[in-house]
């Protein structure tokens, strides 16, 4: 299983599973058949993540090729993505009270025979595997290897979301972190998510059985309440002739942008950030910024030595929304320390999606023909 680093081998991908594979998605999405059969999902996560291909044309180009109602579920699964981002916009120190406890956490010998495939659990040492040598597992199978890690390993959910976030090529700091919460319990307070042999079994094509498993573990308690923050990321038109973009904020075709004498693209090496990655997972996220730089003649690749150097001479920045995570925090502190003054440009779709990100994803699904609608995405 290889990914593709490239914005136009991206549309193809996409174009190729609308051509033959989406059909049985909504019947067959939650199988794991093995990293040789990924046909009955559409593997684009790590350019959706990147924005090398976005949400909304993703959608768009599948409502031109079929009814919503022949593909609810995959549009459903699309927007999953945009609620999680939104959700963690109204309440960002959900992220970072993530990063804070994970610095109290020692990593103890459980936990080392986790992240090494050394328990007595077959299916999870193979996920283990699976997950360190193509840097991907299916969406299922993350919910389940969450579980196990959570229940049964009795390990903290804050290392679980660490390693998937150090691993995956579409590790995103909403999508993860909360996801890893709603499986514990404490994202949906009092419901949590249990893997069972039989679950396993099933989804598997019956390749592992008869797995030992806590199959009755309550949730999680988590007593931290979050109350929703406003969005204030208005885009103030000055004449700003420079523009940053982070590597997870790529896609800058479907941006209504001026023109600019310079774009920045950053890419943060391990040193300054909070997660430290995979060099095969740095590796992967600068080949695609380097597929921008080919696209776009006034883009420049720096790291956060030349990031400095330049905020040494210019202060004022329009900057694409990087959104809650790793790139936003770490601009956050730039801003204080350099004192810059930042004029955030967020795509009109993430603005207008996210206020119904204030609740559950009911409420947000409820809304998600509102959302094409609005944006003649079908």
């Amino acid at each position: 299983m290889q990914f593709v680093t490239s914005r136009l081998e991206a549309l193809d991908k996409l174009n190729k599973f609308l051509e033959n594979d989406i059909t049985n998605y909504n019947s067959k999405r939650n199988f794991d058949f093995g990293v040789t059969n990924r046909r009955n999902v559409s593997c684009l996560s790590p350019y959706i993540c990147h924005r090398l291909i976005t949400e909304y044309e993703t959608a768009k180009l599948v409502l031109k090729k079929y009814p919503f109602q022949k593909v609810d579920k995959f549009i459903q699964e699309i927007f999953w993505r945009v609620y999680w981002k939104g959700w963690l916009e109204l309440r960002p120190k959900v992220w970072t009270d993530f990063i804070e406890d994970l610095k109290s956490i020692q990593d103890d010998e459980n936990y080392l025979k986790a992240v090494n495939g050394e328990t007595e659990i077959e299916c999870f040492n193979d996920w283990v595997k699976e997950l360190k040598k193509f840097n991907y597992l299916h969406n299922h199978t993350r919910m389940l290897f969450a579980s196990i890690w959570i229940f049964t390993l009795k390990l903290p959910w804050q290392k679980g979301a660490e390693f998937f976030m150090k691993h995956l090529y579409d590790g995103d700091a909403a999508s993860n972190t909360l996801s890893w919460r709603w499986v514990a319990g404490i994202q949906t307070k009092g419901k949590n998510y249990l893997a069972k042999s039989w679950n396993i079994s099933k989804f598997t094509n019956n390749k592992y059985k008869d797995i030992k498993l806590n199959e009755n573990a309550l949730p999680l308690i988590d007593k931290r309440e979050y109350k929703l923050n406003s969005l204030n990321l208005n885009y103030e038109n000055i004449s700003n002739e420079n523009l940053l973009v982070f590597e997870n904020e790529l896609n800058l075709e479907n941006q209504k942008l001026k023109t600019y004498e310079n774009i920045y693209l950053v890419l943060l090496s391990n040193e300054v950030r909070q997660l430290k990655l995979e060099p095969k997972v740095l590796n992967y996220k600068s080949e695609i910024s380097n597929d921008q730089k080919k696209r776009f003649n006034q883009i420049q690749l720096i790291n956060e030595d030349k990031l400095h150097t330049l905020l040494e001479k210019t202060k004022s920045f329009d900057v694409i929304h990087p959104s809650i995570g790793e790139n936003y925090s770490y601009l956050n502190n730039m801003k204080k320390k350099h004192d810059l003054k930042l004029n955030f440009i967020i795509r009109e779709e993430d603005k207008f999606s996210w206020q119904f990100s204030n609740k559950g994803y009911f409420n947000f699904k409820n809304n998600i023909p509102k959302i094409l609608t609005s944006f003649n995405l079908q």
